[in-house]
C-alpha cells in the first residue's frame, strides 16, 4: 500500500499488487516503475500545494491584523497591560506587601540557634585553700564546645511592632494608590497621543490635498501662459506655491511617523509598527461644568491629595515608633543549651551537658544623652512639613482643574469659529478659482484663497481633536479614570 498525496491536496491510498513480470513500456520502463513515479510527483505536488497555502494563510492573517483599526477603549486597555509604569507600580506595591508581611511577622515567636567552641590555654581550675595546702582543681575542659536554641515572644515593646505594622499598611495604601496614579497617567498619555496621531493624518491630509489642487492650478497657469492669457510671472508664483506645499506635506508625513511612534511606544509596540485608528466623533454641546463641582471630586480623587494624606498618616505612626524608645522592652525567652567536650555536647565530665531554662528579659536604655527626644522632635517637624505640603498641594490641584476647564471652554468656542471660517474658506477659493478661470481675477487671489482654506482646515482640525485633548486633561486633572468620548467612535 502507497499514501499519496494529490493536486488537490487530499491523501490518497493506493493498493499496489504482486509486481508480476511485465514487458517493458516506453524506453524500457515496466508499468509498476512508472505508476510509482508517477505517485511520488503527486506527492511533492501535493506538499508543494499545502505549502503555498500555509504561506497564503500566514500572509492573509498578517495582512488582518495589519488593517486592524484601533479603537481607544484597545489602546488604552493595551497600555494598561503593557507599560512600564504600570509594571513597576505592581512591582512597588508587591514590596509593600512583603513588607507588612514581615512587620506583621515580628510580632511572632522567632527561633534562634547558637554554636561555638572555645579552647583555652590551660585547664580552667578552681584554688582550694585547705589545711593541708593549696589544691588546683579543675573545673572544665580546655575545649569546649556549645550549641543553644532559643525561642522569643515579644511581650511589650512600647508600641513599636505594633506601630511598624501600622505603618507597613500604610505603605500599602500608598503604592496602591500610586499604582492608580501611574493608570490615569498613562490613561492620559495615551489619549492624547491617540488624539494627536488623528490630527496627524488630518494635517497630512490637508498637505496632500493642498499639493494636488495646486499642482492642477499649476496646470491651469501653464494653459492659460501658453495662449497668451497671464505673464510668466504667473506661472512662476503656481511654481513656487507648489514647491511650499510639497515642503509641508514632507513636514507631515514626518509629524505622522512621530506621532505613530509616540502611541506605539505608550501601547508596547514597535515604533514602526502600522498604525489605524478610529476616527473620533465630535462632542455634544456640553452642559455648563460647575467649578465647585469639579474640585470637589478633584479633592476626593486626586491620588497625590491620597497620597500625602496617608503620608501624613505614616508621620503621626512615626512620632509614635520614636516615641517607644522611653518604654523598657519585655520578652518572655525560652532556651536550651548543650556544652560538652564532642561536637554534638554530649560529654561533660564537669556539669550537665544540657540545660532548659525559660524566663523573661527585659530591655530598657536609661539614658542616650537626648538621642530619643530629638527622634520624636524630628518626626513631628517632619509631619508638619507633610501638612504644610499638602496644603499647597490642594491649591495647585485647584488651580489645575480650573486650568483645564479653562482649556476645555476655549476649545469648545474654538470649533464653532473653526467651523464657520472653514465653511468661509471653502466658498471663498470655489467663488476665486470661478473667477480665475474668467480671468477676472488673478493668480495671486487663487494662491491666497488655497492658503486660506489650507490654514481653515488647520485650525478646524486642531480645535476638534484639541476638545478631546482637554477633556483628557480635565479628566486626569478631576482624578477621572473612565474614558469618555462624547460621541461613540465610528470607522
Amino acid at each position: 500500500m502507497i499514501v499519496g498525496v494529490s493536486g488537490e491536496g487530499f491523501l490518497r491510498t493506493f493498493k499496489v499488487k504482486g509486481r508480476a513480470p511485465t514487458k517493458g513500456g516506453k524506453n524500457g520502463m515496466p508499468s509498476w516503475k512508472r505508476r510509482e513515479k508517477t505517485m511520488r510527483w503527486s506527492l511533492w505536488w501535493g506538499l508543494c500545494l499545502l505549502c503555498l497555502g500555509s504561506f497564503s494563510a500566514f500572509c492573509a492573517a498578517a495582512g488582518t491584523a495589519s488593517d486592524e483599526v484601533l479603537s481607544l477603549q484597545a489602546a488604552v486597555e493595551e497600555a494598561l497591560a503593557n507599560h512600564h509604569l504600570i509594571r513597576e507600580a505592581e512591582e512597588l506595591e508587591k514590596a509593600a506587601m512583603n513588607e507588612q508581611e514581615s512587620a506583621q511577622a515580628a510580632l511572632k515567636p522567632s527561633l534562634s540557634a547558637h554554636y561555638q567552641y572555645f579552647r583555652l590555654e590551660d585547664h580552667p581550675y578552681a584554688i582550694l585553700r585547705t589545711n593541708l595546702g593549696v589544691q588546683e582543681v579543675n573545673m572544665g575542659h580546655r575545649g569546649t564546645y556549645t550549641w543553644d536554641v532559643t525561642l522569643t515572644q515579644p511581650l511589650f515593646t512600647g508600641f513599636a511592632l505594633s506601630t511598624k505594622k501600622k505603618i507597613a499598611a500604610l505603605d500599602v495604601a500608598v503604592s496602591q494608590v500610586r499604582k492608580e496614579a501611574a493608570i490615569l497617567d498613562v490613561i492620559k498619555h495615551v489619549k492624547t497621543a491617540y488624539y494627536r496621531v488623528l490630527l496627524a493624518q488630518r494635517r497630512l491630509d490637508v498637505a496632500r490635498e493642498a499639493v494636488d489642487q495646486l499642482a492642477a492650478h499649476l496646470q491651469d497657469a501653464q494653459r492659460f501662459y501658453d495662449q497668451g492669457l497671464i505673464p510668466y510671472n504667473d506661472v512662476l508664483k503656481s511654481q513656487v506655491a507648489l514647491a511650499q506645499a510639497q515642503q509641508v506635506h514632507v513636514r507631515r508625513q514626518k509629524d505622522m511617523q512621530l506621532a505613530s511612534a509616540d502611541l506605539n511606544r505608550l501601547l508596547g509596540r514597535d515604533f514602526a509598527h502600522p498604525v489605524r485608528l478610529h476616527e473620533a466623533g465630535a462632542f455634544p454641546p456640553s452642559q455648563a461644568l460647575s467649578l465647585d463641582e469639579l474640585t470637589a471630586e478633584a479633592s476626593r480623587a486626586r491620588p497625590e491629595l491620597a497620597i500625602l494624606r496617608l503620608e501624613i498618616g505614616k508621620a503621626k505612626e512615626a512620632v509614635r515608633l520614636a516615641a517607644s524608645e522611653f518604654y523598657p522592652k519585655v520578652f518572655a525567652v525560652g532556651m536550651y543549651e548543650r556544652t560538652g567536650k564532642d561536637p554534638l555536647g554530649e560529654e561533660n565530665d564537669y556539669r550537665n551537658p544540657e540545660t532548659a531554662a525559660v524566663g523573661v528579659r527585659m530591655d530598657w536604655s536609661i539614658f542616650e544623652w537626648g538621642r530619643s527626644q530629638s527622634q520624636v522632635r524630628r518626626q513631628r517637624h517632619s509631619l508638619r512639613a507633610l501638612e504644610e505640603r499638602l496644603a499647597d498641594i490642594e491649591r495647585s490641584v485647584f488651580l489645575e482643574v480650573r486650568a483645564a476647564l479653562a482649556d476645555v471652554q476655549v476649545a469648545e468656542e474654538n470649533i464653532h469659529t473653526a467651523k464657520k471660517a472653514l465653511e468661509q474658506a471653502k466658498e471663498n477659493l470655489r467663488i476665486t478659482r470661478l473667477q480665475y478661470q474668467q480671468q477676472v481675477t488673478t493668480v495671486t487671489e487663487v494662491l491666497d484663497a488655497r492658503t486660506y482654506l489650507t490654514q481653515a482646515e488647520a485650525n478646524f482640525y486642531a480645535a476638534h481633536y484639541g476638545r478631546h485633548i482637554a477633556q483628557a486633561e480635565l479628566d486626569r486633572a478631576v482624578g477621572r479614570r473612565e474614558c469618555i468620548e462624547g460621541v461613540s467612535h465610528g470607522q
